[in-house]
Order: structure tokens, then C-alpha cells, then sequence
């Protein structure tokens, strides 16, 4: 039997290590910052125009920062999707939590709110749990 992919890595790992939203100041706390800014300056001294203009320069990044994340993450949704679904009708070898290895034909994929799930027969493992892929069962 031709194996196909000696590895799979696990996304999974790299999204779990990404900064959580509530670690960072995000727009609305940025908004918030600057319109209190502006309502405390002092009047005889107001803010310069060109550091007015720079903030507002910085909420816009913010804001498609947010939109980049959030497109990422649905581009890696889609993608392991699509990862998961390409191994229907393929042998893989899966690791469980105790750590033995077993091998099973992908009958089909469920979706679930923590990524794919391959069916194996009647058991079902998530796509990080795939060591090796192999083009046929048996």
C-alpha cells in the first residue's frame, strides 16, 4: 500500500496558540480611547490635527486587522473542511488518547463546532488525530 502523506500536522495546535480576543484591545476599547481623548482635551490646547488624523489612521488598521482575523479563520475552517473531506474513501492511521495507533477507511466527515470529524465505520476521531494517510484501505 502507497502511503500518501507520512504526517499530517494539526492546525488545531497553531489556532489554540493564537492570542485570544479578550487578551488585546480591540476596536470598540481603541473607539473608546480616542472619543475620550477628545472629550477631555484641554481647549485652549486642543489636539493636534495631525496626531488627530494619525488615530484615526490607527483605528482603521485596527478595524481590518479584526476583519483579517476573521477572514483568516474562516479560510481555516474552510480549509480543514476540505483537508477532511479529501480523505473520504482513504485508510488512515489515527493515534487515540491513550496513544496506540489503529487504522480505518473515512466514510464520511461531520462538522462540528471544534473542527472535522472523520467517521471510521462506527467510531469517529477529529482530523488531528490523523498520524497517516494511505491511498487505499486495506
Amino acid at each position: 500500500m502507497t502511503e500518501i502523506l507520512a504526517s499530517l500536522p494539526s492546525a488545531a495546535t497553531a489556532v489554540s496558540s493564537a492570542p485570544k480576543a479578550t487578551d488585546t484591545l480591540g476596536k470598540d476599547a481603541f473607539l473608546k480611547l480616542l472619543v475620550a481623548q477628545l472629550k477631555y482635551q484641554n481647549p485652549l490646547a486642543p489636539t493636534d490635527s495631525s496626531a488627530f488624523m494619525a488615530q484615526t489612521a490607527q483605528f482603521t488598521t485596527v478595524e481590518k486587522l479584526e476583519q483579517l482575523t476573521s477572514q483568516n479563520a474562516e479560510l481555516l475552517s474552510t480549509n480543514r473542511m476540505l483537508s477532511a473531506t479529501s480523505l473520504v474513501g482513504r485508510a488512515v492511521v489515527t493515534t487515540a488518547a491513550d496513544g496506540t495507533d489503529s487504522v480505518g477507511t473515512v466514510t464520511g466527515v461531520r462538522v462540528t463546532a471544534d473542527g472535522p470529524v472523520l467517521k471510521l465505520g462506527d467510531r469517529e476521531v477529529p482530523l488531528a488525530a490523523v498520524r497517516e494517510v494511505r491511498s487505499t484501505a486495506g
